[in-house]
């Protein structure tokens, strides 16, 4: 492998001509990002030779030719969601997911589409929907897996049953083989196809060499006796030469041979896809049901599981107790769990289509009358059409929600691809519990039940001896009993390097070398993706969970992260399911800063990975041989171990953190609820005491003190920033883009900010007390923030208006501002101060008959989130009833009406369409729904949320 002190040169003369960007040697950035591409949604790490984001096929090319000059390996990606580390590794990352995105052809009339391997799934589909067509397979990450790495993979997904999985659906590819050369994979009858033998390219070979595997009766007998039984949808182990096979056989009848379906699933170790043609399908029916099945027992939903295919469903998806219980914990689950009664110890979701609702009520009635026949099921609950969304959500995120678990004890891929049989699942489960068990181990079994893959995910201890050797032994047990079944070890996770070590005993040591033929026909020179499938490495070797880790949560920070176990548990917490690189096509807050650039290390999970690598006390080795950039953990400050961090460590971590916005979508949307701006703010502040707060934040973060400065004169303040030329001066004095506006100060602040006050009637607390009352509403205090104070008192002033001809007497008060400038630029401890005034003023004043209401959502959900981990234990009671007892405006404004106190007859009847984009903080730790609730209480209001992210 090629030595990072002796690849410099190479790499520096690659880069000359590259078009993409390369990463390769120490700096700050290129450590940086070859950390961040160190693993993926496995439990694996290995720090990557380089990373490499090639813009164009030439670009491909030349990596082609450097791994094989420079005796290098590829590793192609896309998504990053593998979850057997088929993206790790240390070679060249080969990051596809920037560049290659565009949608190249559509032909709707013979439903297929021509499209770049970093084309996302559900991205294509909303590109497709109006045509009245979509794209078959999906996987749990279809917002954000992308085309290549589903067919690295042969993806599958919850309608595999219907719509089938990768390969079932690849028509054709363009890739580049291992010497360079271009090359077209498609259908070939049996005149093609022996034409295609008679080249005397690579391709040929290809062709050659394929077809003398085939053609021979010992390595037929091999792939007839080892292969998974033929009637399993999901059959992912090794390479499909049992799909190979049927197809030459099918050539003499006019069958097509397609080389496609070796490569689907081939995990990126035969060749670099460049383009592929996929076939597309009508949309479904219009009518939706989806009937959850709500069973007493795993077996007796996997026996609903044959009935329910009996049914012809479309789906049959299963979750268990131990994920519901889970879903209790996390913010947007919560909503997403709405329709599970009483204590199910699995829900089987099937789902069916129609073209009618009558018709649809015909097959649901259908379909639970049988079950009731055979006491399958207490509770039959069926959401339609839109409605289903969110319990699809709940099963989708259950990997997410396993790793909210606390302990060392965490959610391990392991046995979670196996598949068998549909009808031999009962008795394999049943037998998979028993060995988990016998090991003492906890687990959760979710997932395609209608397919006959489970997910079953043990709880286990990595940062152990034992646990690693039980790891390893876990997997060996189950080899065996998915043999007895004759199932398949993989159905479409891939091996990678995680099962490829059992591939001999599971398919046959005949089987295991027919697969290393067939990597050295493609690729003799090992350059693509070497150890994945084949010649993996030990799979219980570059784990990415560390041994010997007891003093993590004994790390000192300001914030109180005991819940979190500590700020390494935290950062641990995320799983790599990549939620984070949603687009906006997608939708949803999480993560802005990556919508924009579509570069990994924006994402909310490169940071919470960089911040894990640098707090972890034993990093692997560094793939050169040479020192690793880890710090031994004893108990220790965060501000002593940037100290005593290598040089560029800390550097590479604000490298990465930097275009983190803090909007707090990670808070809610991240599955595993990885609160990402709280460990940027936390590291930020120690980076700070260590090397220096730099001006721009220092400004940013005493924004309420300039813009009391300023509002002594606010005449001179917005005269210089509504003139460009001068805007452009003072913003490069400060550090700011040139061209970047600046809020103005309104006409209403008094100056120099001397009062809380605004012009409009309000109440001190002691005049409150003699005041007769205005109305049933009663009183509120109003939390005055620094951005309504100073940019936005024309909002304050109209809100007071509002209260007061409702007759609620408003009250604002003493304290100071919410510190959000401050948690928004690291300046933790000024935050802290803040955050202990404001609690000490308001202690004995807010309840729920008097609450706290905001305007500015960031601010006054401060109270909610931040201010309840920055106050002393002393304090922590007197916060939390705070918290209890603050809403914005939105959120009181709504329970006031459900109180009764607001009613629809005070509002106007004129008509009105409202179009609403949210702020992020409170699409993050609250809701718009009471928004949406409040704006539509007038009679012809009608309001529509812009499915946005954060501004």
């Amino acid at each position: 492998m090629l030595k990072i002190a002796q690849s410099l040169h190479s790499f520096q003369k690659l880069a000359k001509t590259f078009a993409g960007e390369l990463f390769f040697d120490e700096s700050t950035q290129h450590e940086a990002l070859r950390v961040v591409y160190s693993t993926d949604a496995s439990v694996y790490q290995e720090k990557p030779l380089a990373v490499s984001i090639p813009k164009t096929v030439e670009d491909l090319k030349k990596l082609i030719a450097f791994a094989n000059q420079n005796k290098t390996t590829l590793i192609p990606r896309a998504a990053g969601t593998s979850l057997a580390g088929q993206v790790v590794g240390n070679g060249i990352v080969v990051d596809i997911s920037k560049y290659f995105t565009q949608i190249v052809e559509l032909n709707q009339a013979e439903k297929w589409v021509r499209v770049q391997p970093g084309v996302i799934r559900n991205d294509l589909n909303a590109f497709l929907k109006p045509h009245g067509l979509l794209f078959g397979p999906e996987t749990s990450t279809a917002s954000r897996a992308m085309i290549g790495g589903m067919i690295g993979n042969n993806s599958c997904g919850l309608h595999s049953i219907v719509w089938g999985d990768m390969r079932n659906n690849l028509l054709e590819i363009n890739a580049l083989l291992s010497d360079g050369s271009e090359v077209v994979f498609g259908d070939l009858d049996k005149e093609a196809f022996q034409e295609k033998c008679k080249k005397a390219d690579l391709e040929g070979k290809i062709y050659q060499e394929i077809k003398a595997i085939i053609d021979n009766a010992e390595n037929q007998e091999a792939i007839e006796k080892g292969f998974p039984k033929k009637e399993i949808t999901r059959r992912n182990t090794g390479y499909a030469l049992d799909s190979v096979l049927e197809m030459s056989k099918s050539l003499d009848s006019g069958g097509k041979f397609n080389i496609c379906q070796l490569i689907a699933g081939s995990e990126g170790t035969l060749t670099l896809i460049t383009e592929a043609k996929l076939k597309l399908l009508d949309l479904p029916p219009k009518e939706l049901a989806l009937v959850n099945v709500h069973c007493n027992s795993m077996r007796e939903s996997l026996l609903a599981n044959l009935v329910a295919l009996k049914h012809k469903c479309y789906a049959s998806e299963l979750i268990d107790d131990v994920a519901l219980e889970f879903s209790k914990g996390n913010t947007e689950q919560l909503k997403n769990r709405a329709f599970v009664e009483g204590e199910p110890k699995a829900i089987l979701m099937v789902e069916f289509f129609a073209e009618t609702p009558e018709k649809l009520k015909q097959i649901t009635d259908a379909f639970i009358t049988d079950l009731k026949s055979q006491n399958l099921g207490f509770a039959y609950p069926i959401l339609y059409n839109e409605a289903s969304n969110s319990a699809w959500e709940l099963r989708k995120g259950v990997l997410g929600l396993l790793s909210n678990q606390k302990g060392d004890f965490q959610p391990t891929n392991l046995i979670e691809d196996c598949a068998v049989l549909p009808e031999d699942l009962p008795d394999y489960i049943d037998e998979v519990e028993t060995l988990l068990k016998k090991h003492k181990l906890s687990y959760n079994i979710s997932a395609h039940a209608g397919a006959g893959e489970l997910h079953v995910i043990p709880m286990m201890n990595l940062r152990t001896t034992e646990g690693r050797l039980l790891f390893r032994k876990i997997l060996e047990e189950t080899t065996i009993l998915v043999k007895k079944y004759n199932g398949s070890l993989s159905g479409e996770h891939g091996d990678g390097r995680l099962r490829g070590e059992f591939l001999p005993f599971m398919m046959g040591e005949k089987n295991y070398e027919l697969f290393k033929q067939v990597k050295h026909i493609f690729d003799p020179n090992n350059i693509f993706n070497k150890g994945k499938i084949t010649d993996t490495p030990p799979m219980n070797e570059f784990l990415r969970v560390q041994e010997v880790n007891s003093n993590a949560s004994e790390i000192k920070t300001i914030f109180d992260f005991s819940e979190q176990e500590g700020i390494l548990r935290l950062a641990e917490k995320c799983g790599g399911s990549g939620d984070c690189r949603k687009t906006e096509i997608t939708g949803g807050t999480m993560c802005p800063s990556y919508m924009a650039t579509r570069q990994e290390k924006d994402t909310t999970r490169a940071r919470a990975n960089m911040l894990r690598h640098y707090y972890n006390p034993t990093a692997p080795p560094a793939p050169d041989g040479g020192a690793t950039d880890s710090l031994i953990t004893n108990k220790f400050t965060v501000g002593e171990l940037i100290k005593a961090s290598p040089s560029g460590a800390g550097g590479a971590v604000v490298e990465v953190l930097d275009l983190c916005l803090s909007c707090k979508g990670c808070k809610s949307e991240c599955p595993s609820s990885v609160d990402v701006g709280k460990m940027k703010a936390e590291f930020m502040q120690h980076y700070y005491d260590t090397h220096g707060v730099p001006l721009r934040s220092r400004l940013i973060g005493n924004y309420t003190k300039l813009m009391k400065l300023a509002s002594i004169a606010p005449w001179a303040y917005n005269f210089i920033f509504d003139n460009a030329p001068l805007r452009k001066i003072a913003n490069r004095i400060v550090g700011f883009h040139p061209e970047r506006t600046m809020p103005h100060l309104s006409p209403l602040t008094p100056r120099g900010g001397t009062t809380d006050s605004l012009p409009s009637n309000k109440f001190t607390v002691g005049e409150l007390k003699k005041a007769p009352p205005l109305g049933a509403g009663g009183a509120v205090f109003l939390f005055l923030d620094e951005f309504t104070k100073y940019n936005d008192a024309e909002i304050g002033k109209k809100l007071l208006t509002l209260l007061q001809r409702l007759g609620y007497q408003v009250v604002i008060p003493q304290h100071i501002e919410s510190g959000r400038s401050y948690l928004s630029k690291g300046l933790v401890r000024d935050a802290q101060k803040i955050a202990i005034k404001n609690v000490e003023k308001l202690k004995d004043l807010i309840t729920d008959e008097m609450p706290l209401i905001g305007i500015e959502p960031s601010a006054i959900l401060s109270f909610r989130d931040e201010y309840l981990d920055l106050v002393p234990a002393e304090l922590k009671a007197s916060a939390q009833k705070i918290a209890k007892n603050s809403f914005t405006f939105e959120e009181w404004f709504a329970r006031e009406i459900d109180r009764g106190n607001i009613k629809q007859e005070q509002f106007t009847e004129e008509k009105r369409l409202i179009k609403l984009h949210g702020h992020c903080h409170q699409k993050a730790l609250s809701s718009l729904t009471p928004s949406k609730k409040a704006m539509s209480l007038p009679k012809n209001y009608e309001v529509h949320l812009i499915p946005s992210g954060c501004c």
